[in-house]
């Protein structure tokens, strides 16, 4: 049996990770800051599929949380098998409307957090030549479309690189890149979504599915959704000064209002 790390596990697609898992017979760590939540969901779970819950309250914002998450992805005598890096979170606004101290808490959290605890779980991996790492990213990740896709962007190549270089270790790792979810992402940060078109939500659990499966076959980035991959297919052949105006547009009519 193998065991799991997932942050922010208590919500979105995290909690999918851990339902998912879960009912696959992995035993699990799961990491969020709300210590309550944690419990009842790491009851939840234990009941359910008869596996080990471990609860870590820690907040990614901070140092004595990355520190705390790193340091048990780095126990060699109990060792995770699976990282899932997923916290995160969107702020409401746009660019300078946002206050500094809360897009450097995103930097930290997307960016510092996610280096750090992959850092921490992929030496250990190494080790034993087999692991591997899930970064939660997005489909912002390729537009211009302000600090939020700028930190997705850098989750992207720092996995893809990262995975480039341990090729041959063992540890296998992934950009997972959704698009709109239906989770409580949007509620937390004060987001309408009531403009959003259907056909562009995704559900949680079968985004998870695809994923996982995207992992097994030794891919580093994956967009779990004929839809999106279109979408993104076209980014891919749009000239970059165009694709700024759409991108802005677009995110002024689907993003924050």
């Amino acid at each position: 049996m193998t065991t799991a790390l997932i942050t922010g596990s208590t919500a979105g697609i995290g909690a999918a990770f851990a339902r998912r898992l879960a009912a696959d017979g992995h035993d699990l760590v799961l990491v969020a800051r709300d210590t309550e939540r944690l419990r009842e969901q790491a009851t939840e779970l234990h009941d359910r599929h008869g596996i080990e819950a471990e609860v870590l309250t820690a907040d990614l914002a901070t140092d004595t949380g990355i520190e705390a998450v790193a340091a048990r992805l780095g126990d060699r005598k109990n060792p995770v098998d699976l990282l899932i890096n997923n916290a995160g979170f969107g702020n409401k606004g746009r660019y300078l409307d946002v206050s500094m101290a809360d897009e450097l808490t995103m930097l930290k959290v997307h960016c510092e957090a996610v280096l750090r605890l992959t850092s921490a779980a992929a030496a250990a991996m190494r080790e034993r030549g087999r692991g591997g790492v899930v970064n939660v990213a997005s489909v912002a990740a390729f537009v211009p479309r302000g600090t939020y896709g700028a930190s997705k962007a850098w989750v992207v190549q720092f996995t893809q690189g990262a995975a480039r270089d341990l090729a041959d270790s063992g540890v296998r790792l992934m950009a997972l890149c959704p698009g709109f979810v239906r989770t409580e992402f949007h509620e937390r940060a004060g987001m309408g979504t009531d403009n959003i078109p259907g056909w562009m939500w995704l559900d949680a659990d079968r985004l998870v599915a695809a994923a996982l499966a995207d992992l097994a076959r030794g891919k580093s980035l994956s967009i779990p959704d004929p839809r999106y991959k279109a979408l993104m297919g076209l980014v891919k052949v749009t000239p970059r000064s165009l694709l700024g105006g759409i991108s802005s547009r677009t995110g002024r009519k689907y993003g924050p209002q």
